[in-house]
């Protein structure tokens, strides 16, 4: 029986841009809609991101007088989910990378 001896391999990693999701994360913007309660918008944010009283109610007021507020920013996975878990609350939320697109980055692919 003849042994055969392995040769020794070399890994070669691929080059990963590891910048990109810090460089341009993404946000979450929520839109006024004629539908919710201004104290259901508050209480959402409340519940879903955590936010104090005041913060949630600065956001709120920020989505009723201005038409829209950024209400989170992280990886694309992450904005995402906030996204779908918006949603579920009846919220009209959409995504868009920070700095990137003006007309909102509708999501939903609405035009």
């Amino acid at each position: 029986m003849t042994l055969v001896a392995a040769a020794p391999s070399t890994v070669v990693r691929p080059e990963v841009d590891e910048s990109t999701s810090l460089d341009n994360p993404w946000i979450v913007l929520v839109w006024n809609d004629p539908i919710n309660l201004m104290s259901y918008v508050t209480f959402v944010f409340q519940k879903l991101f955590g936010y104090s009283l005041e913060k949630a109610t600065a956001l709120m007021l920020d989505v009723h007088e201005k038409g829209k507020a950024v209400v989170s920013s992280g990886s694309r996975e992450k904005a995402e989910m906030d996204v779908y878990r918006l949603h579920e609350h009846g919220l009209w939320a959409t995504m868009q990378k920070d700095g990137g697109q003006k007309d909102g980055g509708r999501k939903d692919g609405g035009d």
